[in-house]
């Protein structure tokens, strides 16, 4: 994720219009590859989309709400799959062929991907459309689920059902003129069955060869000996033909299970082509270009940004930047103020080497990757509670592990290494991290090494594989604007308190954060005098200068070359002994 905002890589590149293109998607950047050849086939899916426009536009148009077939496939291979379940597999599997045609328009590339996998798809769509009515019920038991013709012993029954039916009209109109009675019905109650039915106000008219049921509010139901026996077949009928209208789900639905295999390379060859559309659109409209991959060199960026970050501006407003890495340096020191981009630039080197290893172009103008074997990222840390582990101890187990496990292919990003503890020990430990990277004997991993501490800087003097970069900065007229470029050479100012004031904090804080800074700066040391009665009363900040120191000042004042050895012995015992009385006074 980037920021605040909540925005994440996914969400940026997933422009895939099903739902197993979206699966593979998330594999696949859960999952890069360090090989070139699968690489170079993905990257090769992608560039056909990104040339030809227009089937690309077709492929995706075509896949738009296509239903997922391998979720369906699963329904079917578990036994749970019913007939609109199927309905959906066979609407999924007829539009294969117009993505098939799309995809053999795009180029050769794709091409290979079709050939074998989704033609036979058609046999179970097939098989479905001549099994099942149109729009058959969930339920069989909910009306007509197989297509009148399909199987005989289905349409017998059904015929049977639909004779009695027949019959009970039939017999309701007789009985009408039998007894006179124009307002006789016949219905139906799940749990009474048939009836005959007439209003309370004709109920003592009735035969008597009809046998009170259900006496109801305006109403009067009763038990007739012939219509039980229709009953009896309707009910035979119903069962049977709903029997029968499974059993043919049932060798359905293992038809299509024995089809899985077929089914499954078919959902593989959607997703991938799938995929590789959504990340050619994505490539033309934001101008992402094919990485350049190697198996070892240096890795280099011209003009690269970060995918997320970059989203979430207006157009142009986010600043490129380039790098090498790996060529006269293997490890770069990053130092620059708050706010600057450091964080982003590491982040964006991470994201492009890892957007290159899934196989997909990059935000750039130009990127050689060399392939690496992990990507470490020690970029924030939060307390850990439950393990009883501060945010301190955290980075430092992530930074162990780095350390411990990081190799001279590895890409490695770490930003703020030691910030957690006093300054004196974030420096050492920094400075320890970087000479640890630096001196592997096997290699010293392409490593960006973001940090504060601008003392670390002084390395790259000494150790052969180590270069300073830093965060442009300009400064006119009292105010900092921060470029957001990184150029070469280390920085020598955070500019925090200027990023305190963006913060919004108060301005009186502000102005007594600058006056303590340059007493700092200048003398070393500052101290704060507070006056006022009460808590409520307005606090006056002034630094100390230092206090004066004699024995300093008489021994900045000698002069050794102009004393006689004997003098020198002498005065050095005078030094001693007033130093002593001091000692004494201050005791």
């Amino acid at each position: 994720r980037s920021g605040g905002s909540g925005a994440s890589l996914v969400a940026v590149l997933d422009e895939t219009r099903t739902a197993m293109g979206a699966r593979l998607l998330r594999q696949r950047l859960g999952r890069p590859l360090r090989r070139r050849d699968p690489l170079e086939r993905r990257l090769d899916e992608v560039a056909a989309f990104v040339e030809a426009g227009g089937p690309r536009q077709s492929l995706r148009e075509a896949l738009r709400g296509l239903p997922d077939v391998e979720r369906l496939l699963g329904r079917v291979r578990a036994g749970t799959a019913h007939a609109r379940h199927l309905l959906q597999l066979r609407l999924a599997l007829e539009r294969l062929p117009a993505v098939a045609a799309a995809g053999r328009a795009a180029g050769a590339a794709p091409s290979a991907l079709i050939e074998g996998a989704l033609g036979p798809a058609g046999e179970p769509a097939a098989a479905i459309a001549a099994a099942l009515s149109d729009d058959p019920p969930a339920d069989p038991a909910d009306g007509d689920t197989v297509r009148v013709g399909f199987d005989p012993e289905v349409d017998r029954l059904r015929a049977l059902a639909s004779g009695a039916r027949e019959q009970l009209a039939a017999l309701e109109t007789a009985e009408r003129e039998r007894t006179g009675l124009n307002s006789l019905k016949a219905g139906y109650h799940r749990v009474f069955g048939y009836y005959l039915e007439l209003p309370r106000s004709q109920a003592d008219r009735a035969p008597a060869d009809y046998e009170p049921r259900q006496t109801l509010a305006s109403t009067q139901r009763f038990r007739f000996a012939p219509l039980t026996a229709l009953e009896s077949e309707i009910l035979e009928a119903k069962d049977l033909l709903l029997a029968a209208e499974r059993a043919v789900l049932d060798r359905l639905r293992g038809q299509i299970a024995a089809a899985g295999p077929a089914l499954v390379r078919a959902a593989e060859a959607v997703a991938v082509l799938d995929v590789a559309a959504a990340l050619a659109t994505i490539a033309v409209d934001h101008g992402y270009v094919r990485p350049e991959l190697a198996d070892a060199g240096a890795l280099e960026i011209e003009g690269g940004r970060h995918p997320v970050v970059e989203r979430q501006l207006e157009a142009g407003a986010f600043v490129p930047n380039d790098l090498i890495l790996g060529a006269d340096a293997d490890l770069v020191l990053l130092t620059g103020p708050n706010m600057g981009g450091k964080s982003t630039y590491l982040r964006q080197t991470a994201l492009i080497v890892l957007l290159a290893q899934c196989g997909s172009f990059v935000p750039a103008d130009r990127a050689r990757v060399p392939l690496a074997d992990r990507i470490f990222s020690r970029v924030g840390a939060q307390d850990d509670l439950a393990a009883g582990q501060s945010t301190f101890m955290v980075e430092m187990v992530e930074t162990a592990a780095i350390l411990h496990e990081a190799t001279e292919r590895s890409l490695v990003i770490l930003d703020e290494v030691g910030r957690g503890t006093a300054t004196h020990d974030g420096l050492a430990i920094a400075q320890a991290v970087v000479e640890h990277l630096h001196h592997r004997p096997a290699g010293t991993p392409r490593t960006l090494f973001a940090t504060h501490y601008h003392e670390l800087t002084a390395l790259a003097g000494t150790l052969p594989r180590i270069a300073n970069r830093s965060v442009a900065v300009s400064e006119a007229h009292g105010e900092v604007v921060f470029l957001h470029r990184i150029v070469d050479g280390g920085a020598d100012r955070s500019y925090g308190v200027h990023v305190a004031a963006l913060a919004g904090l108060p301005r009186s804080v502000v102005a007594r954060a600058r006056e303590l800074l340059h007493a700092l700066e200048r003398d070393g040391t500052a101290s704060i005098a507070l006056t006022g009665a009460s808590a409520g009363d307005a606090a006056i900040a002034v630094p100390l200068q230092p206090t004066p120191e004699p024995l300093l000042d008489e021994l900045a004042a000698l002069e050794p070359d102009a004393l006689t050895p004997l003098e020198a012995l002498q005065r050095l015992y005078e030094l001693r002994a007033a130093a002593r009385r001091r000692r004494g006074d201050e005791g």
